[in-house]
């Protein structure tokens, strides 16, 4: 290949990369025509698009670095991704883990507990997901679970809440303490914004599975989770593991300010790696390839 074919092949490969991201993007503005009152109504990012693609690619080179670095210095990481429904937690993770290596940057969403698990010391079914050395974890939702969502619906009485206030400040020092370094988002939006974007999940059937019972819940239930919130700020914020809030009325910047942040929290730097080679290939002039059956190949449809 010349340098030029290469360099062709490259930008081809970039442009693809992008078309990525465009492609979750546009998830964001089909709108059909009966839903044009909320597009009027929705909270418009003041962040040019090219101003936004240019800081996210640039942001996610540097969380490969800091991935190279995780590993290289066998760091143990977790990030904790609370806040309203529909706040934008699963944007903020999907642009995290777009170009990382899943084996070294997952994520734990865990369904409701089973009838064994609710049996259980609370913090039993999220200890076998922390990280081991070498890697990112990030909760889409946590713990937290019990001073949120199953406080507010009844889940969890009040004696367990309190159990809870009472043993996560203990539990997250002993989580540091043993190495892990831990970082906690709370994603913010209000009340008109979360209306807004249930609204656009409710008539989108491409959105629909989004939208939960407990979902549907919150709404109604806006001011409890308010109390709840501030009462586990009150008596979670330990200077081992403090909150950070994230403003996410507008999505784009939400993204890249949690993510610049996130970057912000660790002391990584670029790990030099060996130079690269690509090694010639190996023909051997007696080997004939086979001709596999027309049946194997998936139909070109496109």
């Amino acid at each position: 290949m010349t340098d030029d074919s290469a360099k062709t092949w490259v930008e081809a490969e970039w442009a693809d990369s992008l078309d990525e991201e465009l492609e979750m993007e546009i998830d964001d503005n089909l709108i059909a025509k009966d839903l044009a009152f909320i597009s009027e109504k929705k909270h418009k990012s003041t962040l040019d698009r090219n101003t936004y693609f240019h800081e996210l690619l640039r942001l996610q080179s540097e969380l490969v670095k800091l991935q190279d670095w995780v590993q290289h210095t066998n760091e143990k990481v977790v990030v904790i991704f609370e806040g309203r429904d529909a706040a934008g937690k699963g944007g903020v993770i999907k642009r995290i883990t777009q170009r990382l290596n899943p084996r070294v940057c997952r994520v734990v969403a865990l369904p409701a507990p089973s009838e064994r698990e609710k049996s259980q010391w609370y913090f039993q079914r999220y200890v076998p997901h922390l990280p081991a050395g070498g890697e990112i974890v990030l909760f889409d939702r946590s713990w937290y679970n019990r001073s949120g969502v199953e406080r507010v619906m009844g889940f969890a009485n009040e004696s367990q809440v309190e159990e809870f206030f009472h043993d996560v400040p203990e539990f997250e020092r002993m989580l540091v303490r043993s190495g892990i370094r831990l970082i906690k988002y709370w994603f913010s939006i209000t009340d008109e914004e979360q209306q807004l974007r249930f609204l656009m999940r409710v008539h989108d059937p491409l959105k629909q599975w989004k939208l939960s019972p407990m979902d549907l819940q919150s709404r109604i239930r806006w001011e409890d989770y308010t109390k709840a919130k501030e009462e586990t700020f009150e008596r979670t914020n330990i200077p081992e593991a403090p909150w950070f809030i994230v403003e996410g009325n507008d999505k784009k910047r939400a993204r890249l300010n949690c993510i610049s942040h996130f970057l912000s929290m660790l002391p990584y730097q670029e790990i030099p790696h060996d130079p690269i080679s690509l090694p010639d290939r190996v023909f051997n002039p007696d080997y004939e390839r086979k001709v596999l059956p027309e049946h194997l190949y998936v139909p070109e449809r496109f």
